[in-house]
């Protein structure tokens, strides 16, 4: 499901930048897009929380189907006004596609948030974006500039001090992680490509009505009995999700990313101390410093691009969703 770079299942924006913002509101409003974003990163952070609660008790499939049903209810009525209004024509194909890879994306998230600490998967996470952009380079043609390069291997570098593979065993927790994220980036690359047909609303509520449908087989498969407190927990997972990504376009419409994006590697920072007083794990630093290099990747590919806008120019890449 987020956003900015640790997204999470759920909700998503279907673009990097939501809404072009206004540049006078932007230059007077830094303070209030940087409160905007902290409470996004909290609103993640209690998500990833509930779900480490919940653990193992449930399996990841019906986890993640429960939480998507949720979902779907709060997006209902954008869901229903898209339908009545009709899809674009020759879409369907990118929103099924779409739902088939953040299918396997929540799966996988789901899992490794049971299994890993709060903060490794926050972590991870931050490859998101990463991943996007080659997943861009891949399959549109865009250019990478040098700059952009060596950010993305000075990112992949800080996700080999997080992993510190041949220094430690990885896990199935962190395998699925990693493929989450590779999956996450899939389904924003089909994003991008809807938002040229399709609005933010109807790509955020078809996203969740075919990975709804996608889910409910496996989920099947899997099921084991479900009790009104795990259902109330799942459901505050829909609540936070929402809430987090509603937090985050609010703070894209007041700030540029240049200043909204550092601010996300708080929710690394959060995420330890949930893990650390609320589950008892330890405080790995080698997450946390993996973790700020990527994020030091991430904004400065981020403040590049507002640079060159400013002056004019135009960026090496469209800009991605992250």
């Amino acid at each position: 499901m987020p956003a900015a770079p640790a997204l999470a299942p759920g909700l998503l924006p279907a673009r990097a930048e939501p809404a072009r913002p206004n540049p006078r509101a932007v230059s007077v409003r830094p303070v209030e897009g940087v409160a905007w974003m902290l409470a996004s990163g909290l609103s993640f952070v209690a998500m990833t929380g509930i779900i480490r609660h919940i653990g193992t008790a449930l399996p990841a499939t019906q986890s993640s189907f429960l939480r998507m049903v949720f979902g779907l209810i709060l997006l209902a009525p954008v869901l229903v006004g898209s339908l009545r209004a009709g899809l674009p024509k020759g879409a369907m194909p990118l929103f099924l596609g779409r739902g088939a890879a953040h299918t396997v994306a929540v799966i996988l998230w789901f899992y490794a948030m049971a299994r890993l600490p709060v903060a490794e998967v926050t972590a991870i996470g931050y490859l998101n974006p990463v991943l996007v952009t080659l997943g861009g380079a891949l399959f549109f043609g865009e250019r990478l500039a040098f700059r952009r390069i060596a950010a993305i291997l000075v990112a992949l570098g800080g996700a080999a001090i997080i992993l510190r593979p041949g220094l430690r065993e990885l896990g199935a927790g962190q395998l699925a992680q990693l493929g989450a994220a590779c999956c996450f980036a899939g389904s924003y690359l089909f994003a991008k490509r809807l938002s040229a047909v399709a609005g933010a609303g109807t790509i955020v509520a078809m996203m969740s009505l075919t990975v709804t449908v996608g889910l409910l087989p496996v989920a099947l498969i899997t099921w084991v009995p479900v009790s009104a407190a795990q259902l109330g927990w799942l459901a505050l997972v829909a609540v936070f999700a929402t809430a987090g990504h509603y937090f985050m376009s609010r703070a894209f419409a007041v700030a540029p990313l240049s200043v909204t994006q550092p601010v996300t590697f708080l929710q690394l920072l959060w995420a330890t101390l949930l893990g650390a007083l609320a589950f008892g794990e330890g405080v790995d630093i080698w997450v946390l410093v993996g973790g700020l290099v990527i994020m030091a990747a991430i904004s400065y590919i981020t403040w590049r691009e507002a640079a060159l806008r400013r002056r004019g120019a135009t960026p090496a890449t469209m800009p991605v969703e992250t």
